[in-house]
């Protein structure tokens, strides 16, 4: 995650500002962001140093989640919303350990066209595992657990903080969700971050303060649970499991 340039995270973008941002992003990830993330979030051997960190920092984030998960027993029985799922690297694996039903949702169209091709050719039913292209502001529906990884770092202070409330509207039990905390470290690294040369591989990511998550997820009715720090060279991910109070 930090190998994007990082910005403030106080910045407050306007409406239009934020309309834009959101335009922006989504036609990265289904043009340019699509080829480069669909490499990093795959087995191929065409990426560099920097992106293969940022694979194995994420793989890590995923595979604490899927063991949380499991510590809390037979998911059979239970619903999940994977937002912002993009090639399926969360929700995939989900079905497989025989979660009852997963709605993966994505804002570009091209992510969510691609995890649809990988969870074809792992054979899973598609009667389980849904996919559409959503943003996050559009999600609606209720499920036992929420989850949201890597994706916070297209939203700044405020609208994260939003998108955690609303994203909490919809967990019966569970939120899960990760974002790049804000560090000294982090702070240093915006800058370093920027130095990366190359068009067309960034758009504007942010890291978040902690407290201010955490008080969003409790004015909607959940408490952290679990908390975990999740890193590789240029992937930095704080990663929070809350259950409603």
């Amino acid at each position: 995650m930090a190998a994007e340039p990082l910005l403030d995270t106080d910045a407050a973008p306007t409406t239009s500002e934020k309309a834009a941002e959101k335009l922006e992003v989504r036609d990265y990830f289904n043009s340019t962001g699509f080829e480069r993330w669909n490499r990093i979030y795959s087995d191929s051997d065409d990426v560099n140093k920097v992106q293969r960190n940022i694979r194995i920092g994420h793989q890590k984030t995923v595979d604490q989640v899927l063991a949380w998960l499991q510590e809390e027993g037979d998911l059979a029985g239970r619903s999940f919303c994977d937002a912002g799922c993009g090639v399926g690297s969360l929700s995939l694996p989900l079905a497989g350990l025989g979660a009852g039903s997963i709605s993966a949702s994505d804002l570009s169209d091209a992510m969510v066209q691609e995890a649809g091709r990988r969870a074809a050719a792992a054979g899973i039913d598609p009667a389980r595992l849904t996919f559409h292209t959503s943003d996050l502001e559009s999600l609606t529906g209720r499920y036992d657990t929420v989850i949201c990884l890597d994706v916070f770092i297209h939203y700044p202070q405020a609208a994260a903080e939003e998108m955690v409330r609303h994203l909490a509207g919809l967990a019966e039990r569970r939120l899960i969700v990760s974002f790049a905390p804000y560090t000294p470290l982090l702070a240093l690294l915006k800058g370093i971050g920027q130095l990366f040369p190359g068009p067309s591989k960034t758009t504007r990511a942010y890291t978040l303060r902690e407290d201010g998550i955490v008080a969003a997820a409790a004015a909607a009715g959940f408490q952290p649970l679990r908390r975990s720090l999740n890193q590789a060279p240029f992937y930095f991910s704080r990663l929070i499991a809350f259950e409603r109070a």
